[in-house]
């Protein structure tokens, strides 16, 4: 809430999700209850003296002084007991004689400190201040340098040393001793050289600036000086304003230094001694014309001087006809009866005897300016204007001072702008709080602030307003402390109300709980608002911060009070429905069905037919927000008539029924369908026909269903045309409708439809199942998805083979994968509309004849991997197979698991298992709680899982809610235990192969870990060893030239060498996997102009130089061909991972007279010369690895 001591309101803005957190610790998280850092410290203050010669030392010990003073930002009174002692180690080092420059810089940084974080009024009261200080401070200056930017903590401390300096109690003249006796030069006085120093800083551009304006006013205003000085000081700060101009950077410092030290002066000095010189500062300050200014210190700075003027020009005085509360006990006020309360003051006609002075005419002037300043664009401004109203307001005479109210009043015209609103609010609660807004006023005011609780003013695609509606909430938290509960009951009704509305149904977190605390304070203040404790315990600070919460759930709780039901209904009508944002206004109509409940005849009979009229309304917000309101009323009124048995009928009169119908009609008439608002509107219908067809309204075999068929149609047709952002939410909507509309007004017996209407529409939807957009395809495959069971009786063979050819990948549409997505969902959900019977008739219900070709359609999906310009777009597709292979196989699980074949559900389970083993973190996660719901369905368990004991050691049921599939860390350790099960070898490895040869750094890195590792708990056993190497052999011949798997499993084959993986087949000469593995790189390679392919081929081929037998001397070959490759880079690589194999395995590859000849050849050659250079030294390499030279051969000539 703006700007008010609640600790509610000042809280920083969580985020919707934080309303579930724990309040307590949220509470708690940042509250320290001592400086517990003390003796820290005291020992970093004590190394200063050590650490201010070395840079870094020093840099150190700052910073973390930095830190430990920035841990009491929010709590610096914990500091006071500690302050004295922390002043006394600096000073003591600032007043040593002995202390170099650097550290007495060192030791004012380490003030200037203590200073931000504890505020300089309470510091400096600290510093030394009795006559002996004053002429060392003094001395301090001579040796600074203004423009020295390093420094300027050390100018800001002793500006603020020197400031309380100036307050000893003796004449300045008496510190000077006979001057002018004095051999040698002119001495300047200790009262000049302060005025001489004061006058320098404040021009400054740092924040030695503003500690010139604190000393100005502590040394301006004592008696000595300004007798002497205050005239010609004043003078020449008129002058400087009057040369300066805010148009420039240097003029602004200037004018900002001067601002801040009259404003001192006026604030502190007396008023018989700046009374003489206000008028003409006024005069200087209008032609200044600050309020020009784009600068907000200096339009901040003019109006706080403004209103120090104004209080200068009128008599200190409290007025006596202000508004005094009497009884501020929070106790007395929860009583129920209000005997014994103070009496408030009453407030009379009667003036008091001061009331007869002459106002000055300036007064007018200043008051004109604060005015103008609560529109200022900057809320500091027109905070600052607020309280000098108030202020000014308090030493007027009643009649002038209710002038002034009505001014403020006048802030609240919707001609004005939202920043004169929030100004006059904060003017209001200024006005109340210092009970100048007396009880007569009242009525105007409650007035406006209801209006202001619910400002909200459309700015392009966003509002402005939320400030005037925090700062209202202010208002409304400070009447509740300013009146007595008398003077404010006759306006609880509509206070209360209105900050309820602004409670739960408020756009912002922020003004939401501004107004749970405004309406908390009333609550505890007032006692008069109605079930206000009840309402505070559901609706508190912390239930408030998740919108959709507040519409849903507390809306219903504070509806069921009959003294806010109608309000809130009302306000969701004329505010909220056409709100500016979507959001808003779907969440508006859901709560208008909820609080629907609360009042159905109220409802029915008042509400309904505005909304009906709104339908017709030429804004589209309004428009879009009054048809989706008109459905969800509906539903609710027809979901209430139902429970007594009785049609929505009872509740919606035939004008109420026609006016529904005739929605649709007005606005195709209109076109408005199409355009920029089209789909809003094709959504809003969409949405209304679904909740009309839900509340059973009597419109079967009328003319409309034929309407709301088209508009389903042919925004299914048109999904390539709606606005990507839009398009699922449009889709959803029309498909939900067509759920609906078919379950209702095509069933003419029960289970029975019209066959000829159904056979119509299949075929229609089935032929645009072909259309050359995939969007078309999405929408009608779910479309067939959402019929009902009646309409795919008969044609289940049909639909289902319609579905299964959009999910094959042809040429034409290999990029349509989100039309295959929406297809497998679509058979699963077919699959759960027609239910499962082993012996039924397979165009009916799912049997043993057509449960196969479902699962091989299915199955057939978990290997798309398409990819285009969108990256891996085929995870959408495999992700919505895992969905309904998982759907499929439960529902067969509950009722029929014969059906489910031992083949099947290894094949399902292995799918599962490589796609939980596989790179893409999001289809992980997936493919993992898909596997563990399969592995621990228990209502029965699943048939035929392959290794279940083993799988649930692996993933026992009790890490079901604790896995993080997401992390990698977590899962890969435990899939490479899969490697040891046979049935889910194969998919596995072929899963992790491809993690590991991946880019993501955490998922290679705990894949390839998790790997080896098991690698290496195998390599004492030759069965598993020589099964596993042979499966990836297997997977390597499998997807040959297929890079999405060959490119990582050739990385994954050099990190499995690299990491001696293989280390027990080396022994062995020739062994099998070696030349195999030879062979299926050549073949991998060859032709290749893959750089990364070669790259990773070259890899595993050094690899493979560890074997022993022929094979190394094929691997050689290879490599010294490599060596001759067109591409230079590929030479380089080639010529660089030589070099590291020849280091690694030495001798073994190369004999001992021959190891640094072949090492100073690799190294010194430039491999990506010329070819004839480089293949004279490849040739020689092979001489010294006695490899065969490979031969030239020359291209036939083209006859």
């Amino acid at each position: 809430m703006a700007l008010s001591d609640e600790p509610a309101a000042v809280a920083p803005e969580e985020p919707e999700e934080d309303a579930g957190r724990e309040p307590d610790a949220l509470a708690r998280g940042g509250a320290l209850e001592s400086f517990g850092e003390s003796a820290e410290t005291r020992e970093l203050l004590g190394r200063l003296r050590d650490v201010h010669g070395e840079l870094a030392a020093r840099e150190v010990v700052l910073e973390r002084f930095r830190v430990i003073m920035d841990k009491y930002q929010e709590q610096p009174h914990l500091l006071d007991p500690h302050l004295e002692w922390m002043m006394n180690l600096l000073l003591d080092i600032v007043q040593d004689k002995a202390s170099p420059p650097s550290l007495v810089h060192l030791a004012f940084k380490f003030l200037y400190l203590i200073t931000k974080v504890r505020g300089y009024k309470v510091f400096l009261r600290l510093f030394p201040h009795e006559v002996a200080n004053v002429q060392p401070v003094l001395d301090m200056f001579t040796n600074q340098n203004p423009k020295d930017h390093e420094t300027w903590e050390t100018r800001y401390m002793l500006l603020l040393w020197l400031s309380v300096t100036c307050l000893i109690p003796f004449d300045f003249s008496r510190l000077d001793g006979n001057l002018i006796a004095q051999p040698g030069p002119v001495q300047v006085s200790i009262m000049d050289r302060i005025l001489q120093i004061a006058e320098s800083y404040l021009v400054v551009s740092d924040k030695a600036r503003d500690a010139a304006a604190v000393l100005v006013s502590k040394f301006i205003t004592r008696p000595d000086v300004k007798e002497k000085k205050m005239a010609n000081f004043l003078d020449w700060t008129l002058r400087t304003l009057a040369h300066s101009s805010f148009q420039t950077i240097d003029g602004t410092i200037t004018m900002d230094g001067v601002l801040q030290a009259l404003a001192q002066i006026f604030k502190h000095g007396k008023r018989e001694d700046c009374l003489p010189y206000a008028s003409t500062i006024l005069d200087c300050l209008n032609n200044c014309r600050l309020s020009e200014s784009n600068q907000t210190l200096l339009r901040k700075l003019g109006v706080k001087l403004v209103q120090r003027l104004g209080l200068t020009f009128l008599k200190p005085k409290v007025a006596k006809w202000r508004y005094q509360r009497g009884c501020r006990s929070l106790a007395a006020n929860l009583k129920p009866s209000t005997q014994g309360r103070n009496k408030p003051t009453p407030s009379t006609g009667t003036p008091d005897g001061d009331e007869d002075y002459d106002v000055p005419e300036e007064v007018e002037n200043v008051i004109e300016q604060l005015l103008a300043g609560l529109k200022d664009k900057n809320t500091v401004v027109r905070w600052s204007a607020a309280k000098g109203i108030g202020r000014i307001a308090g030493r007027l005479p009643k009649d002038l001072a209710d002038d002034v109210v009505g001014s403020v009043l006048d802030c609240f015209s919707f001609q004005e702008t939202d920043n004169a609103w929030h100004g006059g609010c904060l003017a209001l609660a200024e006005l109340g709080r210092r009970g100048l807004l007396l009880p007569a006023r009242l009525t105007d005011a409650v007035a406006v602030i209801q209006r202001a609780l619910t400002y909200d003013e459309k700015r392009g695609a966003c509002s402005v307003g939320a400030n005037v509606r925090d700062a209202a909430c202010y208002v409304c938290w400070a009447f509740a402390r300013a009146y007595e509960p008398m003077e404010l009951r006759p306006f609880v009704a509509e206070i209360s109300s209105a900050l309820l509305i602004a409670t739960v149904f408020d756009r912002d977190v922020n003004c939401r709980r501004a107004a749970s605390a405004a309406f908390q304070e009333n609550v505890g203040r007032q006692g008069t608002f109605p079930h206000g404790i009840d309402i505070l315990t559901t609706a508190d600070y912390f239930a408030v911060g998740n919108r959709s919460n507040c519409f849903l759930v507390i809306s219903v709780f504070i509806a069921g009070f009959p003294e806010y039901t109608q309000p809130m209904i009302d306000h969701l009508v004329t505010a909220k429905i056409n709100h500016w944002d979507r959001v808003i206004r779907e969440l508006s109509a859901k709560a208008l069905r909820n609080l629907a409940w609360c009042a159905p005849e109220y409802c029915a009979a008042q509400v309904f037919p505005k909304l009906l009229s709104l339908t017709q309304s030429p804004d589209l917000h309004t428009r879009h927000g009054a048809i989706l309101a008109c459905g969800e009323v509906t539903c609710a009124l027809h979901r209430l008539a139902a429970q007594g048995g009785r049609s929505v009928t009872d509740y919606l009169d035939e004008k109420a029924l026609e006016g529904l119908k005739q929605i649709h009609q007005q606005l195709y008439d209109h076109q408005l369908y199409r355009g920029l608002g089209g789909e809003l509107m094709r959504q809003a219908v969409c949405v209304l026909i679904e909740n009309l067809s839900l509340s059973k309204t009597p419109f079967k075999g009328d003319a409309v269903i034929d309407g709301w068929q088209w508009l389903i149609n042919d925004t299914l047709r048109n999904l390539h045309l709606v606005s990507s952002h839009s398009r699922q939410r449009v889709k959803e909507a029309a498909v939900s409708a067509l759920a609906a509309l078919c379950g209702e007004y095509y069933l003419k017996e029960p289970g029975e439809a019209d066959p000829a209407v159904v056979d119509a529409l299949i075929q229609q939807y089935l032929a645009e199942l072909q259309s050359p957009e995939e969007m078309t395809r999405c929408g009608f495959a779910l479309a067939l998805g959402a019929l009902p069971s009646f309409f795919l009786k008969g044609r289940l063979q049909q639909v289902l083979a319609g579905l299964r050819a959009v999910t094959h990948i042809s040429p034409k549409d290999v990029s349509f994968a989100e039309a295959r997505r929406d297809s497998l969902r679509a058979i699963a959900r077919i699959c759960q509309t027609v239910g499962v019977s082993a012996g039924g008739v397979p165009d009916k219900v799912l049997c043993e004849a057509n449960v196969p070709q479902i699962y091989s359609t299915l199955l057939d999906c978990m290997s798309d991997y398409t990819t285009d310009s969108r990256g891996d777009i085929g995870a959408w597709v495999r992700e919505a197979a895992m969905t309904s292979l998982m759907e499929l196989t439960l529902l067969l699980g509950r009722s029929q698991p014969e059906l489910i074949g031992a083949s099947v559900c290894e094949r399902v389970l292995c799918y599962v298992a490589q796609q939980a083993s596989e790179k893409i973190d999001r289809v992980r996660a997936h493919a993992g709680n898909v596997l563990l719901t399969l592995l621990h369905f228990d209502s029965p368990p699943l048939p035929h899982v392959p290794h279940r004991e083993e799988l649930e050691q692996i993933f026992p049921r009790s890490d079901m809610a604790t896995m993080n599939w997401n992390s990698p860390s977590q899962v890969f350790p435990r899939i490479t235990q899969f490697l040891g099960l046979p049935a889910f070898r194969y998919h596995v490895l072929l899963g992790l192969a491809v993690s590991a040869g991946g880019l993501t750094e955490s998922t290679v890195k705990y894949s390839m870990q998790s790997l080896c590792d098991y690698m290496k708990s195998i390599r004492k056993d030759p069965q598993a060893m020589a099964c596993l190497s042979g499966t990836l052999l297997q997977i390597f011949e499998d997807n040959l030239l297929n890079d999405r798997v060959s490119v990582p499993l050739l990385k994954t084959l050099d990190q499995m060498l690299a990491n001696g993986c293989f280390d027990v087949f080396t022994v062995e000469e020739d062994h099998p996997f070696a030349v195999k593995l030879l062979v299926l790189c050549k073949e991998e390679m060859k032709k290749s102009k893959d750089v990364q392919k070669l790259r990773s081929s070259i890899a595993v081929f050094c690899g493979l130089a560890q074997f022993q037998g022929d094979v190394r001397k094929k691997v050689l070959l290879q490599l010294f061909l490599l060596l001759c490759h067109p591409f230079p880079t590929i030479r380089n690589t080639t010529a660089s991972h030589v070099y590291e194999m020849v280091l690694t395995f030495g001798e073994e590859v190369v004999g001992a007279e021959a190891l640094e000849e072949v090492i100073a050849v690799l190294g010194n050659t430039v491999w990506d010369a010329e070819l004839p250079l480089v293949r004279e030294q490849r040739n020689r390499l092979c001489d010294l690895f006695q490899v065969p030279r490979p031969q030239l051969v020359s291209k036939p000539s083209p006859h």
